[in-house]
C-alpha cells in the first residue's frame, strides 16, 4: 500500500485496497501476477502502470530472497523497486516498530520549510535536517504530527496561522505576519 501512496491521497489508496487484496492476498500471488492486471485494479491511484510494475517486481524479490516476507532493514527495503526512504521509514515504523528516520511527504516538507527547520528542496535532505533538529526518541511521531498539522492547519494554499500552536516558532508566520 505504501508504494501505491506515492502522488495520491490516502483516501484513494484505501479505496483500492479491498479489491487489490481480494485479488492478490499475499506477496506470492502478487509475484505471480501480470503487471497489466494489477494496473487495472490500481488505476485510480495514478501512475498505475509504473506502480504495478514496481509492486509485482518487489513481490517477486520478496519471495525469491526473503521467503515472501518484508525485510526489516533500511538497506534491504531501499533495494526494492518503488521504495524510497519515505516508504522504507513508514514500513519499518509500522511493521517492525523500528524508527530509522523521518518519512518526508508533502505535508512534512511544507511544515518543515515553513517552520524554518529545513530549506532543502529534496525529501532526503529535509529528512537529514529533521534528524539533526529532533532527538531520535521523537522521530517516529514527528512525521504524524507534521502531517496532521499540514492537513488541518498549515494548508498549502491557506495556512491558518492564527490558530497554529507553533506560530510563535514559525519562520513563515514571522515573515508573513504583516500580510496575515
Amino acid at each position: 500500500m505504501t508504494i501505491l501512496s506515492a502522488q495520491t491521497t490516502d483516501r484513494t489508496v484505501n479505496a483500492v485496497k479491498p479489491a487489490l487484496f481480494a485479488r492478490y492476498p499475499d506477496a506470492a500471488s502478487l509475484a505471480a501476477a501480470d503487471p497489466d492486471e494489477v494496473a487495472s485494479v490500481i488505476r485510480s491511484t495514478g501512475f498505475y502502470r509504473v506502480k504495478a510494475r514496481h509492486i509485482v517486481a518487489a513481490a517477486r524479490i520478496l519471495c525469491e530472497r526473503y521467503g515472501c516476507q518484508v525485510p526489516a532493514t533500511m538497506e534491504e527495503l531501499l533495494a526494492l523497486p518503488g521504495i524510497g526512504r519515505k516508504t522504507a521509514n513508514i514500513i519499518l515504523h509500522h511493521a517492525f516498530g523500528i524508527t530509522a528516520g523521518i518519512a518526508v511527504d508533502t505535508h512534512v516538507k511544507r511544515v518543515s520549510t515553513r517552520l524554518g527547520l529545513s530549506d532543502a528542496p529534496a525529501p532526503d535532505a529535509i529528512e537529514q535536517d529533521l534528524l539533526e533538529a529532533f532527538p531520535k526518541a521523537v522521530w517516529g511521531e514527528i512525521n504524524y504530527l507534521f502531517i496532521r498539522l499540514g492537513r488541518e492547519i498549515c494548508d498549502a494554499r491557506r495556512p491558518r496561522c492564527g490558530i497554529c500552536p507553533l506560530a510563535g516558532h514559525c519562520r513563515y508566520y514571522r515573515e508573513k505576519k504583516a500580510e496575515l
